[in-house]
C-alpha cells in the first residue's frame, strides 16, 4: 500500500510542479544558469552548494523553480517525498500561503500521516526561522550558505539584500 502512495505523490508532484510553474510563475524568468555554472561559484556559497546539490541528487534545474531548491539546502531539508511535504510545512510555518502548497499539505498529509510528527517539526521550524520564501536568491547566489543560514536563524541579525 505504502508502494502505491508513494507512486501516486510522485506522480502528482512531479507533473504539477512543470504547470504551476507555467501558471504561478508566469511573470517570474527563469534564472537562466546551468547545472555547471553553479560549480563557478565560490566554495561555500549559495551558488556553489546549489551546483553541489544538483550534482548529488542527479537533478536538472527546474526554470522559474530555483529558489525552492535554495529552499532544501538553507534549510537542509531532504528531497524524498515526505521531505518535499515537510517543506511544504516549513514554507507555510514561515509565511508563505498558496494553492499549490495547500494542495501539496492536504494530499502529502493525507497519503502519508505516519510522517505528521516529522511534518509538525518542520512547520515549528518554518515559524522559528527569519521570513526567507519571498527573497529571491539569483541575487545572492555568491554569498556564503553558512552567513544567510545563521542570519535566518537569528531573530538579531537582519537579512539586506542591499549589499
Amino acid at each position: 500500500m505504502k508502494e502505491i502512495r508513494l507512486k501516486l505523490m510522485l506522480y502528482l508532484y512531479n507533473s504539477s510542479s512543470k504547470v504551476y510553474a507555467n501558471i504561478f510563475k508566469w511573470n517570474k524568468k527563469p534564472w537562466g544558469i546551468s547545472k555547471a555554472d553553479f560549480m563557478n561559484y565560490p566554495i561555500g556559497s549559495i551558488g556553489h552548494n546549489l551546483g553541489l546539490f544538483y550534482k548529488s541528487k542527479g537533478f536538472d534545474v527546474m526554470p522559474k523553480l530555483e529558489n525552492h531548491d535554495v529552499f532544501h539546502i538553507l534549510t537542509e531539508t531532504g528531497t524524498e517525498i515526505q521531505d518535499e511535504i515537510a517543506m511544504q510545512f516549513l514554507l507555510l510555518g514561515n509565511g508563505k500561503i498558496s494553492l499549490y502548497l495547500i494542495a501539496m499539505l492536504l494530499i502529502g498529509g493525507t497519503l502519508f500521516p505516519e510522517h505528521f510528527g516529522y511534518y509538525k517539526r518542520h512547520f515549528q521550524k518554518g515559524r522559528s526561522l527569519q521570513s526567507f520564501h519571498r527573497l529571491e536568491f539569483k541575487e545572492i547566489l555568491h554569498w556564503q550558505l553558512t552567513e544567510i543560514q545563521v542570519a535566518l536563524y537569528s531573530k538579531n541579525i537582519q537579512i539586506n539584500l542591499n549589499s
